[in-house]
């Protein structure tokens, strides 16, 4: 049975989904991308000099390797609002990437916290509700908040996003048990793990709980061997799909016996003694 991952209508060609800031050189960038093979690939809409726009258009620049990237493997960009404290700001950054990067796809992120980075709810809400009005297809950046996810959801975005832990922080699932929450109370969402990841273990756990995909970047891109990182993040995203397609076993309070007890001496078996 095909297990694609449909989005507004869309088939995005992997569940891992990387960033394209932080690494040591536009090279190691590519390469990243390469050995992940993501599905989308982020950005930010940044104010530049015109020196630095006409050094953009270099071919080995950061830009001119992410076009050609994009443009060879068939992944999407999706630029993000990252930066943005208000709605007003961040539905005036969707615009004007949508006309640089030729999208409707757009990652939202409005921050109402300087420390945590953590989402401003109700910025968020004013902002994904202009943006889906003008036609974009917003995969908003929020808490794992299942009264805000759904909220999200209800407005007309194709995804959530919440986070496992804060922006760059490396910690992982930091609470399972509402992100399982959020999995069992809205089955038919789309849901997409989106900041603090560090290792390839903790991408797996999140799609062993029926995630659907995850995005990361840090966790990459500043690793010792970035491309061998990324790699390691492919191979743990499609390790932990299988899993969850597969069926995992459920927990059990005592040990059971792998072994059948048939054939054992008497005093093995249970209730002899």
């Amino acid at each position: 049975m095909s297990d694609a991952l449909r989005i507004a209508g869309e088939t995005i060609g992997s569940r891992l989904w990387l960033g394209s800031s932080l690494y040591p050189s536009p090279q190691v960038m590519s390469e990243a991308l390469q050995a992940a093979q993501p599905g989308f690939v982020t950005l930010s809409l940044r104010r530049q000099s015109a020196a630095q726009v006409q050094q953009q258009q270099q071919p080995d620049s950061h830009w001119s390797l992410l076009q050609s990237y994009v443009r060879d493997s068939g992944a999407r960009l999706l630029p993000n609002t990252a930066g943005c404290y208000t709605a007003r700001e961040a539905i005036l950054l969707a615009q004007m990437a949508r006309e640089l990067f030729a999208t409707d796809w757009i990652k939202l992120e409005v921050i109402g916290d300087d420390y945590s980075l953590q989402p401003h709810p109700l910025q968020l809400v004013e902002a994904a509700r202009e943006l889906i009005a003008q036609g974009f297809k917003v995969l908003p950046y929020c808490t794992d908040d299942l009264v805000l996810c759904r909220t999200l959801l209800e407005l007309g975005c194709p995804a959530v996003m919440p986070w496992a832990a804060p922006i760059g922080t490396g910690k992982g699932l930091l609470n399972p048990w509402q992100l399982q929450t959020l999995r069992e109370r809205l089955p038919d969402a789309v849901l997409v793990i989106d900041a603090g990841l560090g290792k390839p273990s903790q991408a797996m756990a999140a799609l062993e709980m029926g995630f659907d995909a995850v995005l990361l970047n840090t966790a990459v891109a500043r690793a010792q061997q970035p491309v061998a990182m990324a790699a390691a993040f492919r191979q743990a995203v499609d390790g932990g799909r299988q899993a969850y397609r597969a069926g995992l076993m459920c927990e059990q309070q005592q040990a059971s016996p792998s072994t059948p007890v048939l054939g054992l001496p008497f005093w093995h078996q249970e209730g002899v003694l």
